[in-house]
């Protein structure tokens, strides 16, 4: 089954305002003509994601093979985020809890 490419990334700015007058996604989507695995949820949710890195100092990264002379990343900053995400925002769906929740359960 081949591939489809949607470069849904350029219509962003379209959704939001779409979004904004009260649309589903899935009107959305049909509005757009857009066909896929819930293109417009996957672009939002990566949006998000993309927006709470950058809220928490984390500079995004450029694409493509990385050059000689580039400045070193931030990896403290980037595993800080990685640990607060995975222990304190993730929620398991069975319990409710996060996992540092779900943790001290069982050393009480």
């Amino acid at each position: 089954m081949a591939r489809i490419y949607l470069h849904t990334q350029e219509l962003l700015d379209i959704i939001k305002r779409i979004q904004a007058e009260g649309l589903s996604q899935k009107e959305i989507e049909d509005h757009l003509g857009l066909k896929g695995n819930r293109p417009v949820h996957q672009l939002l949710m990566r949006e998000k994601r993309k927006e709470a890195r950058i809220a928490a100092g984390i500079t995004p990264r450029p694409k493509g093979r990385p050059r000689k002379d580039s400045a070193q990343r931030d990896n403290i900053a980037e595993q800080a985020y990685e640990i607060f995400f995975y222990n304190h925002q993730r929620i398991q769906t069975k319990t409710k809890l996060t996992p540092l929740e779900l943790r001290c359960q069982f050393v009480a």
